[in-house]
């Protein structure tokens, strides 16, 4: 039975995504790394719209390759040689006894690179996770689930998580109209000219998104009192604090175990009780809408078992040794629960507008084919 098509609700890919986020920063095998930005990039080339905002997952993926490699420039610039394995001798710049643990230049090992590589792969595959949750989550449908007590919050992440979006599309209307005037579109000379116009462009219409938001009723309070209203703002406060406090607890071994996940439950509990209570006075109406059901469920519960599944996984495959330098292992339950978050792929309902290759063209790219 083939289903209909219809948009996910948008907190489900955030989840999702986040999921696989956390489990990035988990580890530093290069090999579940790879396997996470991967599984990201198939779910998003099988579950994005063509939409203007979904376009703008390319960007992430430049973005986390220029990571990558400052990531490695910096290691062989500055970092300080260990291991024995030496690749390349550098000429080292002599520094003044007051600069005494600064290096530049020197000896290039094996081991400080493999060391910079992971570190700078981790970042890159979590900025691939958030692109992925860029591409297939709307902005404004995820601004119009938010619950009441975040409503001045989500107006500002709108504005935001819609800013990379916004520019992508700017990016390629400057290049059209750059090319009809018979003037560069590509290069670095025309850098000059895209940079100015296509941040203007975005920065504009992120703010007049906000501005629509707020001129349709978004963030009114309703009939919420000010004790009620302040009682809402200190427990969301609270709570999130709270949340993210747990979050060094979580990813940094040899803390208290008060401060990983009980408190992050705790964290979690008053936040919740933070929105009820601001929602109570709440007297917006929603038309159509977003649905929660079970693909939403499926989805994101792939990507809390893939953070699960590397997070409670052995610390010998979750982080190779690189002193000695030792080929990294594929351990077999962070490997299962990267792939679990495969899901979405064949769980979330397709997408009322599917990304073609004819859709993908410009107009001008289409007349010359």
């Amino acid at each position: 039975m083939t289903r209909l098509p219809r948009p996910l609700h948008p907190a489900a890919w955030w989840l999702w995504a986040l999921g696989l986020g956390a489990a990035a920063t988990r580890t530093t095998n290069p090999l579940l790394l790879a396997l996470v930005m991967a599984v990201a990039g198939y779910v998003v080339v099988a579950r994005r719209s063509d939409a203007p905002w979904a376009q703008s997952y390319g960007v992430f993926l430049k973005l986390a390759l220029v990571v990558l490699v400052l990531r490695l420039l910096l290691a062989v610039l500055f970092s300080d040689p260990f291991g024995t394995h030496v690749l390349v001798e550098l000429p080292q710049l002599p520094l003044p006894d007051w600069m005494a643990g600064v290096r530049i230049g020197g000896d290039i090992t094996a081991e400080a690179l493999a060391f910079a590589g992971y570190d700078g792969l981790r970042l890159a595959a979590l900025l691939v996770c958030v692109g992925a949750a860029n591409s297939l989550a709307s902005p404004a449908r995820l601004l119009k689930a938010l619950p009441t007590a975040l409503y001045e919050v989500g107006v500002v992440i709108t504005v935001a998580a819609s800013f990379a979006p916004q520019a992508v599309t700017s990016l390629g209307r400057i290049r059209e109209a750059r090319r009809l005037r018979g003037r560069r579109s590509r290069g670095l000379r025309a850098v000059r000219g895209l940079a100015l116009p296509v941040l203007e462009g975005a920065l504009e219409r992120s703010v007049d998104l906000a501005a629509a938001m707020d001129s349709r009723g978004f963030g009114r309070r309703g009939a919420a009192s000010t004790a009620q209203r302040r009682l809402s703002a200190v427990l969301v406060l609270t709570g999130l604090l709270a949340a993210i406090g747990s979050l060094y607890g979580l990813l940094t071994s040899g803390t208290p175990r008060a401060l990983g996940l009980p408190l992050l439950v705790t964290g979690c509990l008053v936040a919740a009780a933070g929105m009820v209570v601001g929602s109570r006075g709440s007297a917006r109406t929603r038309y159509r809408p977003d649905p929660w059901r079970w693909p939403e469920w499926v989805v994101a519960a792939s990507g809390v078992a893939a953070a699960l599944a590397v997070s409670l996984g052995d610390a010998t495959g979750r982080f190779p040794s690189t002193a000695p330098l030792v080929a990294p292992p594929l351990p077999l339950w962070p490997t299962v629960g990267i792939l679990i978050a495969l899901l979405p792929a064949i769980a979330a309902p397709p997408p009322r507008w599917k990304p073609s290759h004819a859709a993908a063209e410009t107009p001008l790219e289409a007349v010359a084919a």
